[in-house]
Protein backbone atom coordinates (compact mmCIF):
# COMPACT_ATOMS: atom_id res chain seq x y z
CA UNK A 1 0.00 0.00 0.00
CA UNK A 2 1.81 3.46 -0.96
CA UNK A 3 1.86 6.73 0.98
CA UNK A 4 0.61 9.71 0.16
CA UNK A 5 3.54 11.15 0.00
CA UNK A 6 7.69 10.52 0.45
CA UNK A 7 7.92 13.94 2.14
CA UNK A 8 8.64 14.85 5.19
CA UNK A 9 5.92 15.53 8.25
CA UNK A 10 7.22 16.87 11.49
CA UNK A 11 5.62 15.83 14.55
CA UNK A 12 5.59 18.60 17.43
CA UNK A 13 5.62 17.55 21.04
CA UNK A 14 6.08 14.09 19.68
CA UNK A 15 7.00 12.97 23.32
CA UNK A 16 3.24 13.65 24.89
CA UNK A 17 0.47 11.58 24.77
CA UNK A 18 -0.82 13.60 22.00
CA UNK A 19 1.72 13.53 19.75
CA UNK A 20 3.03 10.11 20.25
CA UNK A 21 -0.65 9.57 19.02
CA UNK A 22 -0.24 11.29 16.15
CA UNK A 23 2.65 9.72 15.19
CA UNK A 24 1.07 6.15 15.33
CA UNK A 25 -2.08 7.27 13.47
CA UNK A 26 -0.09 9.16 10.36
CA UNK A 27 2.19 5.46 10.53
CA UNK A 28 -1.17 3.92 9.96
CA UNK A 29 -2.81 6.16 7.83
CA UNK A 30 0.16 5.46 5.60
CA UNK A 31 0.52 9.66 5.22
CA UNK A 32 4.04 9.78 4.58
CA UNK A 33 7.67 7.24 4.27
CA UNK A 34 9.52 10.16 6.39
CA UNK A 35 8.22 10.77 9.96
CA UNK A 36 10.24 13.23 12.06
CA UNK A 37 9.51 13.06 15.87
CA UNK A 38 10.42 16.31 17.72
CA UNK A 39 10.58 17.30 20.93
CA UNK A 40 11.96 18.81 23.62
CA UNK A 41 12.05 16.32 26.42
CA UNK A 42 15.13 13.95 24.90
CA UNK A 43 14.26 10.30 26.81
CA UNK A 44 10.17 10.88 26.12
CA UNK A 45 10.67 11.57 22.21
CA UNK A 46 13.61 8.89 21.72
CA UNK A 47 11.14 6.49 23.85
CA UNK A 48 8.11 7.35 20.96
CA UNK A 49 10.60 6.41 18.52
CA UNK A 50 11.50 2.95 19.87
CA UNK A 51 8.16 2.63 20.07
CA UNK A 52 6.67 3.58 16.75
CA UNK A 53 9.79 0.69 15.44
CA UNK A 54 8.76 -1.50 17.41
CA UNK A 55 4.93 -1.23 15.85
CA UNK A 56 6.69 -2.79 12.57
CA UNK A 57 6.32 -0.01 10.54
CA UNK A 58 9.20 -1.14 8.64
CA UNK A 59 8.84 0.95 5.48
CA UNK A 60 8.60 4.52 7.63
CA UNK A 61 11.74 6.11 8.11
CA UNK A 62 11.45 7.38 11.63
CA UNK A 63 13.68 10.25 13.15
CA UNK A 64 13.69 12.08 16.23
CA UNK A 65 15.65 15.12 17.49
CA UNK A 66 15.68 17.40 20.36
CA UNK A 67 16.97 20.06 17.75
CA UNK A 68 14.45 22.12 16.36
CA UNK A 69 16.49 23.14 13.10
CA UNK A 70 17.31 19.36 12.51
CA UNK A 71 13.20 18.92 13.12
CA UNK A 72 12.28 22.04 11.13
CA UNK A 73 14.72 22.12 7.78
CA UNK A 74 12.93 20.20 4.89
CA UNK A 75 9.51 19.60 6.35
CA UNK A 76 6.74 20.13 3.95
CA UNK A 77 4.07 19.53 6.81
CA UNK A 78 4.34 20.53 10.25
CA UNK A 79 1.82 19.30 13.11
CA UNK A 80 2.01 20.72 16.68
CA UNK A 81 0.89 19.82 19.79
CA UNK A 82 3.79 21.45 21.78
CA UNK A 83 1.93 23.47 24.37
CA UNK A 84 1.01 23.03 28.18
CA UNK A 85 -2.28 20.40 28.53
CA UNK A 86 -4.41 21.71 30.39
CA UNK A 87 -5.67 20.72 34.31
CA UNK A 88 -8.39 19.87 36.01
CA UNK A 89 -10.79 22.81 36.53
CA UNK A 90 -8.82 24.88 34.08
CA UNK A 91 -10.05 26.43 31.05
CA UNK A 92 -8.41 26.68 27.84
CA UNK A 93 -7.61 30.22 28.06
CA UNK A 94 -6.05 29.95 31.22
CA UNK A 95 -3.21 28.40 29.09
CA UNK A 96 -3.02 31.59 27.11
CA UNK A 97 -0.22 34.15 27.88
CA UNK A 98 2.33 30.75 28.18
CA UNK A 99 1.06 29.12 24.90
CA UNK A 100 1.00 32.16 23.01
CA UNK A 101 4.67 32.46 23.92
CA UNK A 102 5.26 28.65 22.85
CA UNK A 103 3.08 29.23 19.50
CA UNK A 104 5.30 32.24 18.47
CA UNK A 105 8.61 31.02 18.76
CA UNK A 106 6.87 28.07 16.54
CA UNK A 107 6.13 30.46 13.98
CA UNK A 108 10.18 31.78 14.07
CA UNK A 109 11.10 28.63 13.93
CA UNK A 110 9.31 27.76 10.43
CA UNK A 111 10.43 31.13 9.11
CA UNK A 112 13.83 30.27 10.01
CA UNK A 113 13.86 27.01 9.07
CA UNK A 114 11.34 25.81 6.85
CA UNK A 115 9.59 28.52 5.05
CA UNK A 116 8.28 26.39 2.32
CA UNK A 117 6.91 24.55 4.32
CA UNK A 118 3.44 23.32 3.00
CA UNK A 119 0.72 23.53 5.69
CA UNK A 120 1.16 24.01 9.32
CA UNK A 121 -1.56 22.51 11.93
CA UNK A 122 -1.67 24.29 15.37
CA UNK A 123 -3.55 21.68 17.91
CA UNK A 124 -2.63 23.16 21.26
CA UNK A 125 -4.76 25.21 23.06
CA UNK A 126 -6.25 27.72 22.68
CA UNK A 127 -5.62 27.21 19.77
CA UNK A 128 -7.48 29.45 17.91
CA UNK A 129 -5.24 32.26 19.48
CA UNK A 130 -1.87 30.00 18.91
CA UNK A 131 -3.12 29.25 15.64
CA UNK A 132 -3.29 33.00 14.88
CA UNK A 133 -0.25 33.75 16.70
CA UNK A 134 1.90 30.75 14.48
CA UNK A 135 0.88 32.23 11.56
CA UNK A 136 2.00 35.91 12.26
CA UNK A 137 5.38 34.96 12.99
CA UNK A 138 5.83 32.59 10.33
CA UNK A 139 5.06 34.48 7.65
CA UNK A 140 2.76 31.69 5.69
CA UNK A 141 -0.23 32.65 3.61
CA UNK A 142 -3.26 32.00 5.60
CA UNK A 143 -4.16 28.72 3.73
CA UNK A 144 -1.40 27.86 4.83
CA UNK A 145 -2.36 27.03 8.26
CA UNK A 146 -5.06 25.18 9.95
CA UNK A 147 -6.41 24.84 13.93
CA UNK A 148 -8.13 21.63 16.05
CA UNK A 149 -11.79 23.16 16.21
CA UNK A 150 -13.75 20.43 14.18
CA UNK A 151 -12.90 18.32 17.82
CA UNK A 152 -16.38 20.46 19.27
CA UNK A 153 -18.26 19.69 15.65
CA UNK A 154 -17.55 15.83 16.18
CA UNK A 155 -19.04 16.31 19.70
CA UNK A 156 -21.94 17.36 18.65
CA UNK A 157 -23.05 14.68 16.89
CA UNK A 158 -21.37 12.06 19.86
CA UNK A 159 -24.07 13.95 22.15
CA UNK A 160 -27.18 13.89 19.84
CA UNK A 161 -26.14 10.16 18.55
CA UNK A 162 -26.08 8.81 21.97
CA UNK A 163 -29.50 11.27 22.93
CA UNK A 164 -31.51 9.18 20.04
CA UNK A 165 -29.62 6.09 20.34
CA UNK A 166 -28.69 5.98 16.73
CA UNK A 167 -25.16 5.19 15.01
CA UNK A 168 -22.71 8.60 15.38
CA UNK A 169 -23.00 8.30 11.40
CA UNK A 170 -26.61 9.04 10.94
CA UNK A 171 -26.23 12.72 12.37
CA UNK A 172 -24.98 14.32 9.88
CA UNK A 173 -23.62 17.67 9.17
CA UNK A 174 -23.27 18.67 12.88
CA UNK A 175 -21.49 21.75 13.48
CA UNK A 176 -20.03 24.37 16.03
CA UNK A 177 -17.94 27.43 14.56
CA UNK A 178 -16.21 29.88 16.48
CA UNK A 179 -13.56 29.61 19.05
CA UNK A 180 -12.88 26.35 20.15
CA UNK A 181 -13.82 26.60 24.10
CA UNK A 182 -16.38 27.90 26.43
CA UNK A 183 -17.92 30.43 23.88
CA UNK A 184 -18.19 28.54 20.84
CA UNK A 185 -21.04 28.83 18.74
CA UNK A 186 -23.02 25.40 18.89
CA UNK A 187 -25.51 25.43 15.74
CA UNK A 188 -28.56 23.00 15.18
CA UNK A 189 -30.14 24.65 11.88
CA UNK A 190 -27.14 22.32 10.05
CA UNK A 191 -27.96 19.06 11.32
CA UNK A 192 -29.46 15.68 10.39
CA UNK A 193 -30.61 13.25 12.70
CA UNK A 194 -31.09 10.09 10.42
CA UNK A 195 -32.15 12.46 7.53
CA UNK A 196 -34.94 14.54 9.74
CA UNK A 197 -33.69 18.33 10.40
CA UNK A 198 -32.81 18.86 14.23
CA UNK A 199 -34.83 21.82 14.28
CA UNK A 200 -37.87 20.18 13.53
CA UNK A 201 -37.19 17.65 16.63
CA UNK A 202 -36.17 20.03 19.21
CA UNK A 203 -38.91 21.57 21.05
CA UNK A 204 -41.02 18.23 20.64
CA UNK A 205 -40.77 14.88 22.86
CA UNK A 206 -38.10 13.27 21.25
CA UNK A 207 -35.87 16.56 21.97
CA UNK A 208 -37.56 18.76 24.22
CA UNK A 209 -35.93 22.16 24.61
CA UNK A 210 -34.02 21.53 27.93
CA UNK A 211 -32.50 18.49 26.72
CA UNK A 212 -31.17 20.42 23.80
CA UNK A 213 -29.92 23.04 26.03
CA UNK A 214 -28.58 20.15 28.25
CA UNK A 215 -26.43 18.76 25.22
CA UNK A 216 -25.10 21.73 23.97
CA UNK A 217 -23.29 22.27 27.30
CA UNK A 218 -22.21 18.99 27.03
CA UNK A 219 -20.39 19.61 23.77
CA UNK A 220 -18.85 22.91 25.62
CA UNK A 221 -17.80 21.52 28.26
CA UNK A 222 -16.89 17.98 26.55
CA UNK A 223 -13.40 18.48 27.00
CA UNK A 224 -13.27 19.46 30.79
CA UNK A 225 -15.24 16.10 31.05
CA UNK A 226 -12.64 13.99 29.45
CA UNK A 227 -10.43 15.28 32.26
CA UNK A 228 -12.66 14.80 34.83
CA UNK A 229 -12.76 11.37 33.97
CA UNK A 230 -9.35 10.46 32.86
CA UNK A 231 -7.40 12.91 35.11
CA UNK A 232 -5.73 14.18 31.73
CA UNK A 233 -6.68 15.92 28.88
CA UNK A 234 -7.39 14.38 25.79
CA UNK A 235 -5.37 13.16 23.99
CA UNK A 236 -6.79 10.36 21.51
CA UNK A 237 -9.11 12.10 19.74
CA UNK A 238 -7.64 15.25 19.39
CA UNK A 239 -4.32 13.08 17.66
CA UNK A 240 -6.64 11.11 15.40
CA UNK A 241 -9.07 14.44 14.06
CA UNK A 242 -5.62 16.43 13.56
CA UNK A 243 -4.02 13.68 12.16
CA UNK A 244 -7.49 13.55 9.17
CA UNK A 245 -6.52 16.92 9.03
CA UNK A 246 -3.02 16.63 7.94
CA UNK A 247 -4.28 14.02 5.34
CA UNK A 248 -6.60 16.32 3.65
CA UNK A 249 -3.73 18.67 3.45
CA UNK A 250 -1.31 15.97 1.70
CA UNK A 251 -3.82 15.23 -0.76
CA UNK A 252 -5.44 12.32 0.74
CA UNK A 253 -9.52 11.92 1.56
CA UNK A 254 -11.54 15.26 2.14
CA UNK A 255 -11.87 16.16 5.87
CA UNK A 256 -15.30 16.66 7.05
CA UNK A 257 -15.62 18.89 9.54
CA UNK A 258 -14.97 22.62 10.13
CA UNK A 259 -11.36 23.35 10.57
CA UNK A 260 -10.14 26.58 12.13
CA UNK A 261 -9.00 29.14 9.65
CA UNK A 262 -7.70 32.83 9.52
CA UNK A 263 -10.96 34.79 8.73
CA UNK A 264 -10.84 38.01 7.50
CA UNK A 265 -14.60 38.51 6.08
CA UNK A 266 -17.89 38.18 6.27
CA UNK A 267 -17.65 40.80 9.28
CA UNK A 268 -15.38 39.05 11.11
CA UNK A 269 -12.21 40.22 10.97
CA UNK A 270 -7.99 39.41 11.47
CA UNK A 271 -8.95 36.49 13.62
CA UNK A 272 -8.42 32.57 13.67
CA UNK A 273 -11.96 30.72 14.29
CA UNK A 274 -13.90 27.46 13.04
CA UNK A 275 -15.75 28.53 10.11
CA UNK A 276 -17.48 26.02 7.14
CA UNK A 277 -13.94 25.16 5.48
CA UNK A 278 -12.75 22.89 2.43
CA UNK A 279 -9.22 21.72 3.35
CA UNK A 280 -6.84 19.91 0.45
CA UNK A 281 -3.19 19.80 -0.60
CA UNK A 282 -3.58 23.78 -1.79
CA UNK A 283 -4.91 24.61 1.54
CA UNK A 284 -8.07 25.95 3.55
CA UNK A 285 -10.68 27.87 2.11
CA UNK A 286 -13.63 29.02 4.22
CA UNK A 287 -17.16 30.28 2.97
CA UNK A 288 -19.67 32.50 4.69
CA UNK A 289 -21.59 30.82 7.91
CA UNK A 290 -25.63 30.93 7.64
CA UNK A 291 -27.59 29.53 10.68
CA UNK A 292 -30.69 31.29 12.64
CA UNK A 293 -30.87 34.87 14.26
CA UNK A 294 -30.18 33.08 17.43
CA UNK A 295 -27.25 31.40 16.24
CA UNK A 296 -25.14 34.32 14.36
CA UNK A 297 -25.50 35.93 17.51
CA UNK A 298 -23.89 33.40 19.72
CA UNK A 299 -21.59 33.07 16.47
CA UNK A 300 -20.76 37.00 17.10
CA UNK A 301 -20.18 36.47 21.09
CA UNK A 302 -17.91 33.93 20.22
CA UNK A 303 -15.55 36.44 17.70
CA UNK A 304 -16.12 39.35 20.47
CA UNK A 305 -14.35 36.40 23.04
CA UNK A 306 -11.29 35.43 20.29
CA UNK A 307 -11.07 39.20 19.57
CA UNK A 308 -10.41 39.84 23.37
CA UNK A 309 -8.20 36.85 24.01
CA UNK A 310 -6.46 38.34 20.43
CA UNK A 311 -6.06 41.79 21.87
CA UNK A 312 -4.44 40.82 25.59
CA UNK A 313 -1.87 38.47 23.20
CA UNK A 314 -1.45 42.05 21.82
CA UNK A 315 -0.81 43.77 25.43
CA UNK A 316 1.62 41.30 26.10
CA UNK A 317 3.73 42.02 23.80
CA UNK A 318 3.63 38.80 22.09
CA UNK A 319 2.16 39.73 18.54
CA UNK A 320 2.42 43.38 17.22
CA UNK A 321 -0.56 45.66 16.95
CA UNK A 322 -3.49 44.94 14.16
CA UNK A 323 -1.70 47.44 11.86
CA UNK A 324 1.65 46.62 12.08
CA UNK A 325 1.23 42.55 11.07
CA UNK A 326 2.07 42.71 7.67
CA UNK A 327 6.02 43.36 9.20
CA UNK A 328 6.03 40.32 10.19
CA UNK A 329 4.01 38.08 7.72
CA UNK A 330 2.81 40.26 4.44
CA UNK A 331 0.66 37.87 3.52
CA UNK A 332 -1.89 39.40 6.32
Amino acid sequence: MSFLTNEKLTIVGAAGMIGSNMAQTAAMMRLTSNICLYDIYGPGVEGVYEEMRHCGFDDIEFSFTTDVKEAFTNAKYIVSSGGAPRKIRMTREELLKGNAQIAAQLGKDVKAYCPDVKHLCVIFNPTDITGLVALIHSGLKPSQLTTLAALDSIRLQSELAKHFKIKQNLVTNTRTYGGHGEQMAVFASTAKINGTPLLDLIGTPALTHEEWEEIKQRVINAGANIIKLRGRSSFQSPAYVSTEMMRAAMGGEAFRWPSGCYVNNYGFEKIVMAMETTLTKDGVTYEEVKGTEEEMAELRKSYEHLQNLRDQVIEMGIIPPIDQWDTLNPNL
